[in-house]
């Protein structure tokens, strides 16, 4: 492989309930996500990252706050979202947040930036979704050149029509290493993938749905651009769902009323038809729900990565109200037992490049 293969997990902080079906206030599903994070950081997960939101079936809507506290209980597990919603934010702040996350940490912060799958942010915080495209295109070219200023020292100038001009700016604090990593997230356009080569950032795939292998296309396109523009080769990672319990009966019984009710509720804001179980059998049997025992997932997670050649694959343990416990021990099966099963598989197959 080109670059250190990872394994990493990921969560929305998406609201639980209680053993009697009670919702869980959402100050406790943060508490129970820290533990979380601190379980995987003991287990040797490469990376742990937290997806912003707001709206109430997800507790996480300030990633960077609750990642400070992370870092203040956690050693060596690399700590970052999934995503960072920048269209609806200040591109300057994200920067100062992270590289103040970067410190805390001592160099373990990541970002992936995104458009984000939900628009509730918008309007939140006063931008129009006429400006989708735009918002995203002019905050990522700050950012970028946020970046170089961390790498070079060299201020930053800028102007556009979503802010006023930036003249030769400093930014305050740089990261200790002049370094900061920064993924793109892209949900599935050639457009976005193109974008990310363009400014030459690592690339994150949200595959939920369908056989991964339907992304090669975008695999090779990312590699083909950053090469047309002289760019070096870069990390490609995924994020996808599941969920691990004792034996590949139990994983399903578990996961399937959460996601279920998951997937109907999103579905209905969306125009979606309901879910079916023949639909969540099929998505663990030939899609992107990684469900099973340890030896069932990994064998899973192996096949997609050598089949697309990716460098990260990061699990969404959580789904809908699926409880604490039951992610905890999923965690728990993902750092002992499928991670070592995947690099022994992963060894006896070595990834081809894409």
């Amino acid at each position: 492989m080109s670059s250190p293969f990872e394994l990493g997990l990921d969560t929305f902080g998406d609201a639980t309930r209680d053993a009697n079906g009670k919702p869980m206030p959402l100050a406790k599903v943060l508490r129970d996500v820290i533990d979380e994070a601190v379980l995987a950081d003991e287990l040797g997960v490469d990376f742990f990252g937290v997806g912003e939101h707001h709206r109430p079936d997800f507790a996480i809507s300030a990633p960077e706050v609750l990642l400070g506290a992370i870092a203040g209980r956690t050693k060596r597990i690399k700590l970052g979202t999934a995503v960072t919603v920048l269209s609806s934010d200040d591109p300057v702040r994200v920067f100062q947040r992270f590289a103040t996350l970067d410190a805390a940490s001592n160099g373990r912060a990541e970002i992936i930036l995104g458009r984000g799958s939900f628009t509730e942010s918008f309007p939140l915080f006063g931008y129009s979704l006429d400006d989708y495209e735009t918002l995203f295109e002019e905050k990522l070219e700050i950012f970028a050149r946020l970046l170089e200023y961390n790498r070079s020292d060299e201020p930053v100038s800028w102007e556009g029509t979503t802010r006023e001009p930036l003249v030769r700016q400093r930014v305050f604090p740089t990261t200790e290493s002049g370094r900061l990593s920064t993924w793109i997230g892209v949900g599935g356009s050639p457009e976005s993938v193109v974008r990310a080569a363009r400014y030459g950032l690592p690339l994150t795939l949200a595959i939920i749905g369908g056989d991964p292998r339907r992304f090669a296309p975008f695999v090779a396109l990312y590699h083909r651009a950053l090469e047309q523009l002289g760019k070096p080769r870069l990390p490609v990672g995924v994020h996808s769902p599941g969920h691990i319990a004792d034996s590949d009966a139990q994983a399903r019984e578990e996961l399937w009323p959460n996601y279920a009710d998951m997937r109907n509720r999103i579905g209905a804001e969306r125009g979606w038809p309901p879910t079916s179980r023949a639909e969540f059998e099929h998505e663990i049997e030939s899609g992107s729900l990684y469900v099973g025992a340890p030896d069932t997932v990994a064998r899973k997670i192996a096949a997609t990565v050598q089949g697309l050649g990716f460098s990260r694959f990061d699990m969404k343990y959580s789904a809908g109200t699926l409880s604490h416990d039951k992610m905890m021990r999923s965690i728990e099966l993902y750092g002992r037992e499928v991670m070592p099963r995947v690099r022994q598989l992963l060894a006896r197959e070595p990834v081809p490049a894409a």
